[in-house]
């Protein structure tokens, strides 16, 4: 055979091999091994959808939309009605006037307004409490203290906002400072007959049995209901949802210590492999019933639930739509320090975590 033809030959038996191999590696690698063999390729969680750690997460988006929408449909609701439309209403009680109200709910008296909204927080504070104390996701001491921070910090805001901020509430000041006064009071000043202080403060103004006149009256019954209902999603929803959550899913960003930014559930990670002063096995307990509500979870819903209802109350019969307005603005106010903040200052997530981590 001649240098000529052993070169093709050689060519050939080259190119016959490598195809040989070619198809063998194929079939090598398409088998399955579900014992989790050498060929088998490894598999990963799907991705979470990670947002801006300076912003809401769509999920929470959407949640708060809840809000401007309800008191939206509450105040056209009002306009469009011939009953709300016809109903005299008393600017100055922000309500319509008692023997002509267009229904139950626009009376200030009605049981759910008395029982409820006007005990609003301490509603709101023991449901919190009662999941807190109850639920299995936060087992762990350090969750239960940091939650009870938190809401530590949202009842400062309330009592900032509607009691005492060293002296009289935010509302009071805001009313005073945009003109408003007590009608009683300031009849009373002039005829020497009152204290300077009864002109100062709704709830004097109210036991000398005046009316606030004039002003801007933030609205604290919209207030109260946007703070304590989306407090109550906060701390409950993010539990629930982060054990019922098994891959993929919405995923808060958080800014570590070292500028990355990252899923919060790498903290968790972090945090979990960490002692946690809690009793051994607390972040052990069933998923099943972490994913649950349970009886306290229950609780928190029902009382969001009942807040939506007066919201809408509020928006359809109460207050003109910038006192309501501005009622909203200040609740979110009091909750972008407390949950969103935290997000990207790790010194504050240190201190106040987030909830459900």
């Amino acid at each position: 055979m001649t240098d000529n033809n052993i070169a093709p030959s050689l060519r050939s038996r080259q190119q016959a091999n490598m195809a040989s191999d070619s198809k063998i590696n194929g079939s090598f690698s398409s088998l399955s091994f579900p014992d989790g063999g050498p060929a088998s390729r490894p598999t990963y969680p799907a991705p979470s959808k990670r947002s801006s750690p300076f912003l809401p997460t769509p999920l929470e988006t959407v949640v708060l939309l809840v809000y401007p929408t309800i008191l939206a449909f509450g105040t056209l609701f009002s306009i469009v009605s011939p009953q709300t439309r016809g109903s005299p209403y008393d600017p100055t009680g922000h309500s319509h006037v008692a023997s002509a109200a267009p229904s139950y709910f626009a009376r200030k008296d009605n049981v759910f307004n008395t029982l409820f909204v006007k005990r609003g927080w301490a509603w709101i504070s023991v449901s919190f409490a009662t999941f807190v104390l109850t639920h299995p996701g936060l087992g762990a001491e350090r969750k239960r203290i940091r939650a009870g921070i938190r809401w530590a910090l949202v009842t400062t805001w309330w009592v900032l906002v509607t009691q005492w901020c060293f002296g009289p509430a935010l509302i009071d000041r805001g009313f005073r400072f945009t003109g408003g006064k007590c009608e009683v009071a300031r009849e009373a000043l002039s005829e020497g007959t009152a204290d300077k202080k009864d002109a100062f403060t709704a709830a004097a103004c109210r036991a000398a049995g005046g009316r606030w006149s004039g002003g801007h009256d933030i609205s604290g019954h919209v207030f109260l209901l946007v703070l304590g209902s989306f407090f109550l999603v906060q701390e409950v929803g993010w539990v629930v949802y982060r054990a019922r959550r098994r891959e993929g899913g919405e995923e808060r960003a958080v800014v570590m210590p070292d500028g990355a930014v990252k899923g919060a559930s790498v903290e968790a990670e972090t945090e979990s492999a960490q002692p946690s002063g809690g009793a051994a096995g607390d972040d052990g307990d069933d998923d099943d019933e972490k994913a649950a509500l349970g009886f306290g979870g229950r609780f928190a819903v029902g009382v969001v639930a009942l807040c939506l209802w007066m919201l809408l109350m509020t928006a359809i019969y109460f207050h003109t739509w910038f006192e309501k307005l501005t009622g909203l603005l200040v609740a979110i106010m009091g909750i972008y320090p407390v949950y969103i903040l935290p997000r990207w200052v790790p010194g504050l997530r240190a201190l106040v975590g987030l909830p459900g981590i």
